[in-house]
């Protein structure tokens, strides 16, 4: 099974750039067509969050315009930006109101059987602030879904990251109460990855007995920049998406794609 990651998007109202700087609209659709024309097919896209810059329902409407060419299924959370930060989770959850595995209200928690897997979506996003948090709340419904299929191999997707990268300007807006998630999914051997986004750059770590990986942007890459004092700084690097590759004599094996047209193919390996 083939499990594409996207993550931070940040869709703009038609026309308008991301930052004033990048076209992330035209960013996300080539993620998209790349997507659409991998081989063999992709089984299904998780969106792990900041779908749309703003939380507006001009962007959540490019959004769907362009998600509207993909051709695989696909399952989103919201991240800290789809919240917005007057209107909360309503537009988020309006422009996808024809997804039925999504909670009416905020937190937006679900399971979803994907084949041989389970995907685990658990909403740490806070309305109106930047930070997530993992409270006893969620985790009790993490653990009562882990519960329900304890043997299955799951997939557990949150958004922003529980764990301090060492970035300063990213660790401000970590997900706090991770200790409390590590203890619960050390208890459950069946959780093949932790998949987030937010923190717009691949980190890949030991987490709660399993690994925890966070998705690059199809748009801008945060700067990696690990000087307690440096300041936030981003880049045009070639955008990326991460793909899940389910097999049952390995696992789950998780490669990082760039996005785009390079030299090649060569005939040597």
């Amino acid at each position: 099974m083939l499990i594409a990651q996207l993550s931070d998007p940040h869709i703009r109202p038609r026309g308008e750039l991301y930052q004033g700087v990048v076209d992330s609209n035209a960013m996300f659709a080539a993620a998209i067509a790349q997507v659409n024309a991998f081989s063999p097919a992709i089984d299904l896209v998780l969106l792990s969050g900041d779908i749309v810059d703003e939380g507006q329902p001009a962007e959540y409407e490019m959004a769907r315009a362009l998600l509207s060419e993909l051709r695989v299924p696909y399952l989103v959370i919201p991240g800290n930006h789809d919240g917005g930060f007057s209107a909360g989770h309503a537009a988020f959850r309006a422009a996808f109101q024809d997804h039925a595995y999504l909670p009416a209200v905020h937190p937006f928690h679900y399971a979803v059987e994907a084949g041989p897997l389970r995907i685990l979506a658990l909403d740490v996003t806070l309305p109106g602030l930047h930070h997530g948090l993992i409270d006893s709340a969620r985790l009790a419904w993490l653990e009562q879904a882990l519960a329900q299929e304890p043997q299955r191999p799951s997939i557990v997707m949150l958004h922003q990251p529980p764990f301090a990268c060492g970035i300063p300007y990213l660790d401000k807006y970590w997900c706090e109460g991770g200790d409390g998630l590590a203890e619960l999914l050390a208890r459950y051997r069946s959780v093949e990855r932790v998949v987030c986004g937010h923190v717009h750059r691949f980190m890949q770590l030991r987490f709660g007995g399993t690994l925890l990986c966070t998705a690059p942007s199809t748009t801008t890459a945060i700067a990696l920049q690990l000087d307690p004092a440096a300041k936030p700084r981003s880049y045009i690097e070639p955008p990326a998406f991460l793909l899940h590759h389910w097999r049952a004599e390995t696992g789950l094996i998780t490669h990082f794609v760039p996005v785009g047209d390079f030299p090649g193919p060569y005939p040597f390996a």
